[in-house]
């Protein structure tokens, strides 16, 4: 399962199984059109961008977002099969997709407040269940989480720091980890192998995006 995910700048991932699945899709090179799925974390610009999101959409594309920032996504409406709010907290099946919403936020910075209903995402895909945090700090929920693999921002600023991302891996101690959110906007290209220094056995860590 590790080898169908990929990560570009930024949240901006895809994963590839019996389906194609973006996540926050932004500064895409290419314009592949192939999306089943589009999941946004939250309405910032690095995360919901629509000229990106046109690039990987088509008539059939199903796009999911928090209900907290619908009106915004609905301004794809037309352009994809349906569009979907979803609150924090919740399990969804849509179209075949299992996924549970892991609310996201800040408990120390102003940036995420939890009042936003803003949201990671765990899915669950050819049987393992892949937590993507979004832009979120070492929090209560955050901690609760059980999954196999988790992408898990670490560039600080907005979210947490490679030192407390490797402190959750420690915790919710998936089989494997992967840093994202750092080396562009914010965070140091670096930040991936200090994360990776941190993350303790049996924890493996495999860094995605490429500098």
């Amino acid at each position: 399962m590790i080898d169908k995910i990929e990560v570009f700048t930024q949240n901006s991932i895809r994963i590839r199984t019996d389906v194609t699945i973006y996540v926050d899709p932004f500064k895409m090179e290419e314009e592949p059109h192939d999306a089943d799925y589009v999941l946004i974390t939250h309405q910032h610009y690095d995360h919901f961008s629509p000229a990106d999101i046109r690039k990987v959409i088509n008539e059939n594309t199903i796009l999911v977002s928090p209900e907290s920032m619908i009106d915004d996504a609905l301004e794809l409406e037309r352009e994809v099969k349906e569009v979907v709010g979803v609150k924090p907290g919740v399990y969804r099946e849509i179209n075949g997709l299992e996924f549970e919403t892991v609310p996201a936020y800040n408990t120390i910075k102003p940036f995420h407040p939890k009042r936003a209903e803003w949201v990671g995402y765990i899915l669950r895909l050819d049987g393992k269940r892949i937590y993507i945090a979004g832009d979120t700090g070492l929090t209560k929920d955050a901690r609760q989480v059980k999954c196999d693999i988790a992408l898990l921002p670490v560039g600080g600023t907005y979210t947490m720091d490679a030192k407390k991302a490797a402190e959750l891996a420690n915790i919710i101690r998936p089989e494997y980890a992967i840093p994202v959110h750092y080396g562009c906007i914010v965070g140091k290209p670096g930040d991936g192998k200090t994360f990776a220094k941190l993350v303790k056995s049996p924890v493996k860590v495999v860094e995605k995006i490429v500098f």
